[in-house]
C-alpha cells in the first residue's frame, strides 16, 4: 500500500499541525493538508482542525512508496523523464491505490519529486517529474503556458491520407445520466486545437498511425477531436463505443473478450512520444524509446471487431 498509518504517543499537548511539523517533518502547508484530507487520528478520531490541541495516541496515514522497479530514462538535478506504461496511474487516486507511478518517483528521488504534468491511466509515453519544489513551480509555469510543445503518437480506425486540423470547441458532460467523464464538442466549451499528420497506414487493421500536436491541453482533446473526424483512437473505451458498454467498462466489469471486440485493443493505443522546451539556458528535445509503430500487432482485425458509434 502507498499510504500506511505510522503511530506515536503525544504526552505533551500542542496544536494538531505543529505536532505534523516536528514529529512527522513535513512542511506547516503539508501538516495542513494531512489533516483537511482525514489523515490525521487523534485517539482514533480523524482530526479535522490543523490548530486543535493535540495529545495522546497519534496515527498519520503517509505515503510510503512501494516501487515496482519502473526507471527513469533521462535524468537532470532538477527533473526526469519516465516512459510511462499504459494501464499504470502517474498519482493513487484514494489512499487503498495499491501503486502508482508516484511510488517509483519519490522511491528513486525522495518526498519532494513530483509529476509536473497529466496522463491518462490507459496513455503510455512521457511523463516529466520535478526532483525539487523550485524546479517543480519553474516546470509546472512551463507545461501552464505552453512553453512545453507536446506530440503524441496514435493508431486510429480508417485511413487518413493527408495532415488535418482540429479546432473545435471541447466542454465536459453534465448530463449525469449519460457518463459524466465524456468531453463533448459543444458551443459553449473551451477552445482546443490540435495538428494531426498521418505517419503510416497499415491496409491489414485498416488503421492509420498519426502523430498528434496538441496547442491546448483540454481534457481527452485527442481522443474527442479523433472521434470528430470519425477516426477514433483504437482501444478507445469511451469515444465511438455503445454508451452501455464504456458505464460497464467504467465499471470495471466488461470482459477482456468484450474490450477486444468493441475497443478493438486491449488498452488505448496512444502514446505520449516526445516534448520539447527551454530550461534555464538549455533547449531539450526528448523523445520516447518505445516503439509504439510496433502496437499495431495488436489491434483486431476489421472483420472481428465492432465499428464504431458516433
Amino acid at each position: 500500500m502507498a499510504f500506511v498509518d505510522t503511530h506515536y504517543r503525544l504526552d505533551e499537548p500542542m496544536p494538531a499541525f505543529l505536532f505534523l511539523m516536528r514529529k512527522v517533518g513535513v512542511k506547516q502547508n503539508e501538516a495542513q493538508k494531512i489533516v483537511a484530507t482525514g489523515r490525521l487520528k487523534v485517539n482514533g478520531e480523524v482530526m479535522t482542525e490543523s490548530g486543535a490541541i493535540i495529545s495522546g495516541e497519534i496515527s498519520v496515514k503517509t505515503f510510503i512508496p512501494q516501487p515496482k522497479g519502473e526507471k527513469p530514462i533521462f535524468t537532470t538535478p532538477d527533473f526526469a523523464l519516465f516512459d510511462k506504461p499504459s494501464g499504470t496511474l502517474v498519482h493513487p487516486t484514494t489512499h487503498r491505490t495499491p501503486y502508482s507511478l508516484l511510488d517509483d518517483i519519490r522511491y528513486i528521488f525522495g518526498k519532494q519529486a513530483n509529476a509536473l504534468h497529466r496522463i491518462d491511466m490507459e496513455t503510455s509515453g512521457l511523463l516529466m517529474v520535478s526532483r525539487n519544489k523550485k524546479a517543480e513551480r519553474e516546470l509546472k509555469t512551463k507545461f501552464e503556458t505552453k512553453d512545453v510543445k507536446k506530440s503524441y503518437l496514435a493508431w486510429v480506425r480508417g485511413r487518413i491520407d493527408k495532415p488535418f486540423s482540429v479546432d473545435v470547441p471541447l466542454k465536459q458532460n453534465t448530463d449525469f445520466s449519460t457518463i459524466k467523464l465524456k468531453m463533448l464538442v459543444h458551443p459553449e466549451g473551451k477552445p482546443s486545437l490540435t495538428e494531426f499528420v498521418p505517419i503510416e497506414y497499415d491496409e491489414e487493421h485498416d488503421a492509420t498511425l498519426v502523430k498528434a500536436i496538441p496547442h491546448t491541453g483540454r481534457q481527452h482533446q485527442i481522443r474527442v477531436h479523433l472521434f470528430h473526424v470519425k477516426h477514433p483512437i483504437l482501444g478507445d473505451p469511451i469515444y465511438g463505443v455503445p454508451m452501455d458498454v464504456a458505464i460497464r467498462y467504467l465499471d470495471k466489469v466488461l470482459s477482456e473478450k468484450e474490450r477486444l471486440y468493441y475497443m478493438g485493443a486491449r488498452r488505448l493505443l496512444l502514446h505520449a512520444q516526445s516534448l520539447v522546451f527551454e530550461y534555464r539556458g538549455v533547449h531539450y528535445r526528448l523523445e520516447s524509446k518505445f516503439d509504439f509503430e510496433e502496437v499495431k500487432k495488436e489491434i483486431v482485425l476489421p472483420q472481428k471487431r465492432h465499428k464504431p458509434v458516433y
